[in-house]
């Protein structure tokens, strides 16, 4: 395999050879998680691997095990079609939520990715607040987003949809509508699909992404299932993250649906998302304006105009306070960490001791 046609680069290669201090190591991307075993694209072909003892000792959270799309340093076994990983590179972006439930955890959704599609349904499924969150955390993973409005063909008023949408995509994010049942707008896409480049496709269940996908590929390896009757809502297909290679050479990282999307230390990302309120928060009488009954405030003067959406202001307010939270709890698990991390360093000083 041409690792250059899979998202090599320069940059990449120079921290391979900084990091590498054995020559039988060897580098390469993860395609596919599960189960704490790895899929791995490398110049030997693909590679089932597992990390090093070492690794998963010294590894203090979920995040330091590697994600689909990380660059890996890693020991093949050819004849064995396996490999051992004992390194995760540098990643230069990473697309991260929250783990589900109760538990304050990051959990990287996709690594090194150059452009997220975010992919929205044109029907009766369509959300502008989840849409801001969505872009909040593009923002802040390091990629550049561009919003996918699929299923246009079931949409009666779309410009209408177009503008609701093209309201909150700040900082020149791209709105592109496309059917795929008239195969309308997929050309539109074709600025992102570049040799090299990677694209991740993220939305909820049944927005059309596995379709799109199938699309971009030209055959139908994927299966789809079709739009249930009642609703116009496509069903969950896709169940697990996975790198696929396009024919022109661009690579795609096509992610299960979520039903639930909470934010990860996305402070300046809502900074970019709700660059709107931010602008208005300047002209504020007062600097630590909170934008609720102060007088002067230059938000809530745009809202009785009408050139801001109450739901907006709304909106930028929960996302403030679930940051808010988040932080708090990340604080704590930080400490736990550090005492871990020197748990660890004290048994091994002691495991050290027994051997002399």
């Amino acid at each position: 395999m041409n690792l250059n046609t899979i998202g090599l680069t320069e940059k990449i290669k120079n921290d391979f050879q900084a990091l590498n201090q054995n020559d039988e190591m060897i580098i390469g991307r993860v395609a596919l998680e599960h189960k704490h075993m790895y899929r791995v694209w490398t110049e030997h072909g693909d590679l089932l691997c597992e990390v090093s003892g070492r690794f998963n000792f010294e590894a203090l959270s979920r995040d330091d095990y590697p994600a689909v799309g990380d660059w890996v340093i890693l020991k093949p076994r050819v004849d064995e079609a396996k490999g051992t990983i004992y390194r995760v590179m540098p990643r230069y972006s990473k697309f991260s939520r929250k783990s589900a439930g109760r538990t304050t955890e990051e959990q990287i959704v996709a690594a090194n990715v150059d452009t997220v599609f975010l992919v929205n349904s044109l029907n009766d499924d369509l959300n502008l607040r989840r849409i801001e969150r969505y872009l909040l955390l593009t923002w802040e993973s390091g990629a550049n987003p561009v919003i996918v409005l699929s299923k246009a063909d079931l949409c009666g008023n779309i410009d209408e949809k177009l503008a609701e949408v093209e309201a909150i995509a700040f900082g020149g994010v791209p709105v592109i509508a496309i059917s795929a049942e008239l195969k309308s707008g997929i050309e539109k896409l074709g600025a992102y699909l570049q040799p090299g480049k990677t694209i991740a496709l993220l939305g909820s269940s049944g927005v059309g992404k596995s379709t799109l996908t199938n699309l971009l590929l030209g055959d139908d390896k994927q299966v789809v299932k079709e739009i249930r009757e009642g609703d116009d809502k496509g069903r969950h297909t896709t169940t697990h993250r996975e790198l696929i290679q396009l024919p022109n050479g661009s690579v795609l990282i096509d992610t299960p649906g979520m039903r639930e999307l909470q934010l990860w230390e996305s402070a300046d990302g809502l900074t970019e998302t709700f660059s709107d309120i931010d602008e208005l928060g300047e002209m504020c009488k007062f600097r630590d304006c909170m934008h609720k009954d102060e007088p002067g405030c230059a938000v809530l003067e745009a809202i009785e105009e009408g050139t801001l959406a109450a739901g907006r202001l709304n909106s930028y307010n929960k996302l403030q306070k679930e940051l808010a939270y988040i932080e708090r709890k990340a604080d704590k698990r930080a400490q736990t960490e550090e005492q871990k991390k020197w748990k660890n360093i004290t048994k091994q000083s002691r495991q050290k001791k027994k051997m002399k």
